[in-house]
Parts: structure tokens; sequence; C-alpha cells
């Protein structure tokens, strides 16, 4: 089965061998189905997430590849009920985005791309900074000028240009768009390559779970990639006959800046007036997720949902699971709230398996924690 760039909302697709990042009138893409990959696929002799290459929409002649993927799920009892924990940090640069960066830059460079330009505030521009100098690629990472020097100085030190634009995220994501019509934009909120990065999380709770699929998965989501790499991925399984059926898959983001969720519970299809304001879970607070519809339609194809969290209920799961040993970004503690959340309201049962999808480590949220913790720095 040949793959193509497929604009979901016209179903106009391109040929994949012409390097892209849109569709016509700057529709986010994705690719045409695949078919997905069995069991005895798997490239046993490969300990990253390039074990999956068969699932790929492209044969990587030369993938650049730093280990990423393949790692721990830990089982805690949380709240009277045991908890799958999936450690994306255990990644190269720290977090779940080093999966989407492998892929998107390594067929990216198969395609003749060498000069790349991202826009980011932290885990992304870092993971696109450190697989571009992997592969000897040159990186611009577009910022805002409020971004901490803590995530700025990480992609300076990958030998990345780091371009620092006032106002708000959404105007840095203007002016990476601006600078597209000469830079090849790879951004991992736009390009499909990324997705395709994402989805082998799927591939790997299933190889996981001794070829099983969980029954539940709960997501921290801004964009929502880690959402729709999942329905990508046990999509596939699911057509290659690899599970029998899909789990429900939960998006977990701040009451503060959480419009997929907002739209999703109201039972809209698109965007909602929603409050956009200040988020301890900064690395979710995208105000203008470009995918919305296509996130809230994967949620509701899996039979899943949605969960807003409160400022006090992010900083008590942070701290929860710190004090279990477990230190993540306040963004990615929102799993944790969300399961307690879904437990007591009775959409997640006890019995079931349900992973909660750890993305970023807590070494990159120092300052956040140090507020929740109330130490001055």
């Amino acid at each position: 089965m040949t793959a193509a760039y497929l604009d979901p909302r016209s179903g106009e697709t391109f040929p994949l061998d012409i390097p892209r990042w849109c569709g016509t009138g700057r529709a986010p893409l994705f690719l045409t189905d695949l078919p997905g990959i069995g069991r005895h696929q798997i490239d046993t002799t490969t300990r990253s997430l390039w074990r999956y290459r068969a699932a790929l929409p492209m044969h990587a002649r030369d993938p650049i590849t730093l280990g990423e993927g393949c790692t721990p799920l830990v089982a805690r009892t949380l709240h009277g009920a045991v908890a799958l924990l999936k450690l994306e940090w255990f990644m190269p640069t720290g977090s779940f985005k080093d999966r989407g960066a492998s892929v998107m830059l390594s067929f990216l460079r198969q395609q003749g791309i060498s000069d790349v330009l991202e826009d980011s505030s932290g885990n992304g521009g870092a993971a696109v900074s450190a697989y571009a100098a992997a592969g000897g690629m040159t990186a611009t990472i577009m910022a805002p000028d409020s971004t901490s020097p803590a995530k700025t100085v990480a992609m300076r030190a990958a030998g990345a240009t780091v371009e620092l634009i006032p106002g708000n995220r959404q105007a840095t994501s203007d002016a990476a768009e601006a600078r597209a019509a000469t830079t090849f934009y790879a951004s991992h909120n736009w390009h499909p390559f990324f997705l395709q990065g994402t989805k082998t999380l799927a591939y790997e709770l299933w190889e996981d779970l001794d070829f099983e699929a969980p029954d539940n998965v709960i997501i921290p989501c801004g964009a929502g990639s880690n959402v729709l790499g999942c329905d990508i991925g046990f999509s596939e399984l699911l057509r290659a006959g690899a599970i029998t059926k899909l789990p429900r898959l939960f998006a977990a983001q701040p009451e503060n800046c959480g419009p997929i969720a907002a739209s999703f519970m109201a039972g809209r299809d698109h965007r909602i007036a929603t409050p956009i304001l200040p988020t301890i879970a900064e690395g979710t607070a995208i105000a203008q997720p470009i995918r919305l519809p296509e996130v809230i339609a994967a949620l509701r194809r899996s039979r899943g949902g949605a969960v807003l969290l409160t400022e006090e209920e992010i900083a008590a799961s942070t701290l929860s699971l710190a004090r279990g040993g477990i230190y993540v970004e306040p963004t990615c503690a929102q799993a944790e709230a969300a399961f307690r959340r879904l437990l007591e309201t009775g959409a997640i049962k006890p019995g079931e398996k349900t992973v909660l999808v750890l993305t970023g480590t807590g070494l990159k949220a120092t300052p956040r924690i140090a507020e929740i913790l109330g130490i001055e720095l």
C-alpha cells in the first residue's frame, strides 16, 4: 500500500515524495491509512522505536536515532487501583517528543531537506534541535521571548539558532508560519511525519502488554499529538488483526487552557469559547490547537473522553507522584489527576488495564515545581 499525504477535511491527497508541511489553504495533513503490522514484523534486533519500522510509511535508509522509545511501563497502585505508568521521559531529551522528532527528521532528510524551522517553547524545540544535530541538519527554533533560558540553552547547546519572538505563544507560531516561505517548516504540531513517530507509543504499549491493547490510555493533551498517535497506531493494529478492540483514549487538560477537552465535553466538533489563563501545566497550554476536530474525533472513535483539571489538582498530583519516586512535569501529572477523577466518576473501573502516559521529566519544570513547594529559587 502506497502512502500519501491526506487532508482529512477535504479528502485531497498529495504524493509523499514531494516534501510539504500543509495542504491547500494551510490545512493540517495526515497520511492515508496504513495496514499496520503483526508481532512477527517487529525488528527485535533494534532497541528503539525503529523496531516498528515496518509500520512506517517510507523505507528508512538511514534513520536518525538516539535510542528513543522502549520506555519503561511501571505498575503503581494509585487511588486504590493499579495504574500502568508509561515513563516517556526516559528519552534522550527528556520527553515523548523524541519519538516524533526522530521519525520526522529522518524522513525529511531522506527527502532532501537539510535546513529546518520549528516553533516551540520547550520540549519540541529541544527534540528537533537534538535530532537535527544528530542527523547533520541545521535547525532554527523560534520561541516566545518569555521562554525560560533553561529550555533555550538545551537548543543552543545542540547548535540550533534560537530566535526569541515578542508576544505570546500564538505570535511565535504566526512568525514561524510566515518564515516557512523560505525555510522548511518541520513543526511538531503541523507535520504528519511527527504523528508517525508518536504512533509508535501504541505499538510499544501493545508489545509491553504481551501483544494486547490496554483498556484505557490517559494522555496529557495540548495540541494532541499523543492522542492522535495512539489513535493512528491502535487503529493500524486493529486493521492488521493484531488486537480485537481499540483502547479508550482520555485527554487530560487544565481548566485554565483546555480547548480540546472543553469542546469535547460540550459535544462540539469545533472549538468553543474557553478561558485562556496561565497554568502550571505549561506544556499543554495550547490555546488554538490546529487539529482540534481530529483529536475530538479520535476520542469519540475510541469511546473515550476528556477531563478538565484545576491548578490545585495538577499540583497535588505532581507532588503525589514525586513522593512515590516519579518526578515529572506538572504537565504530565495531569494524567494522574485525571485517573483519580475518572475512577471517582466510574468512567474507569479499578480492575481495568489503564495506562497513564507520563510525557516529560520534572527536571524541565524546576521553577513550576518550586512554586508548588513554596520554595524560592
